[in-house]
C-alpha cells in the first residue's frame, strides 16, 4: 500500500530522516518506535508531502508522488491523518468539523456529508457529542472527534503521529480503543507512538528508528522480546523500566 524508497529529508544540515526505505502492505499495522529527534514523525509528514522529501520516492497505493500538485491531492485523498494536537476549527461544533472536508475535497452533498458524519462520531463512541464545540470536550473526546473526521474521507491509510501525547493518563484508553478498532477492521495504519502496549498488542510490524535511520525491523514479539541490535535494546530498557 506504500513503499518508500531511499526517502532523505534534510533540514540545512540536518538529515531528519537518512536513506529510508519501507514497505508497508495493505492491511497491516506499521509501528514506528524511536526516541525524539529521530524522524519518526518526518517519515510520517512526508507520506503525504507534509514535508516535501529532500530525495528518494514515494508510491502510495500505486500513486508515484511528485511535485505535482495533482499527485499530491490524489494521494491525500487516500491517506487520513491524526495528529498531536487535535486541529479542531473552534468555532464550529464536532459534526460541522467532520462535514467540512468532504463537502470541499469530496463534493459530497450536504445531506450526505452529514450522514457520513453522524457515522463516523457513532464509530467513535461519541455521537451525543455532535453538536458540542471544541471547548466543550475532554481531550480524549477532540482527539475521537479528529480521528472521525479522517475516517469521513474514507481513507486507504490512516497515519498516527502521537494521537495520544497531548493527552491526559486517563483519556489514553478511550483514544486506542478506537485505534484498536481500526486495526480489527483491517485498516492500512502507520502509526508513530510511545504506547508500548499498543505497539506490542496491535503492530503487524515494528520499525525502530533513530537519528534518521532504520535501525531494526521486526515483528512484535521478537522486539520485544530479543531485540537484535544494542540500541534498541537500549531504548527499550529506558521506555519499558
Amino acid at each position: 500500500m506504500i513503499i518508500i524508497r531511499n526517502l532523505v529529508k534534510t533540514f540545512g544540515a540536518v538529515r531528519a530522516v537518512d536513506d529510508v526505505s519501507l514497505d508497508v502492505p495493505k492491511g497491516s499495522v506499521t509501528v514506528i518506535l524511536g526516541p525524539s529527534g529521530s524522524g519518526k514523525s518526518t517519515v510520517l509528514r512526508c507520506i503525504n508531502h507534509l514535508e516535501e522529501p529532500t530525495n528518494g520516492e514515494i508510491i502510495v497505493d500505486g500513486l508515484r508522488m511528485t511535485k505535482d500538485s495533482k499527485s499530491i491531492n490524489a494521494i491525500r485523498a487516500e491517506v487520513g491523518m491524526v495528529f498531536q494536537q487535535f486541529n479542531l476549527f473552534p468555532h464550529m461544533t464536532a459534526l460541522q468539523n467532520i462535514m467540512l472536508a468532504q463537502r470541499v475535497v469530496r463534493k459530497r452533498s450536504q445531506a450526505e456529508v452529514r450522514d457520513i458524519a453522524l457515522q463516523q462520531l457513532a464509530r467513535v463512541g461519541i455521537p451525543e457529542k455532535a453538536d458540542s464545540f471544541p471547548n466543550q470536550l475532554s481531550g480524549g473526546q477532540q482527539q475521537r472527534v479528529a480521528i472521525a473526521r479522517a475516517l469521513a474521507m474514507h481513507p486507504k491509510i490512516m497515519l498516527f503521529d502521537e494521537p495520544t501525547s497531548a493527552l491526559d493518563p486517563e483519556m489514553i484508553k478511550e483514544v486506542l480503543d478506537v485505534m484498536l478498532e481500526l486495526v480489527a477492521s483491517g485498516m492500512t495504519m502507520v502509526c508513530v507512538t510511545h504506547e508500548m502496549g499498543f505497539a506490542r498488542n496491535a503492530a503487524s510490524d515494528i520499525v525502530f528508528m533513530d537519528h534518521g535511520k532504520i535501525i531494526e525491523r521486526s515483528a512484535p514479539a521478537e522486539f520485544f522480546a530479543s531485540p537484535r541490535e544494542e540500541r534498541s535494546r537500549a531504548f527499550l530498557r529506558q521506555i519499558l523500566h
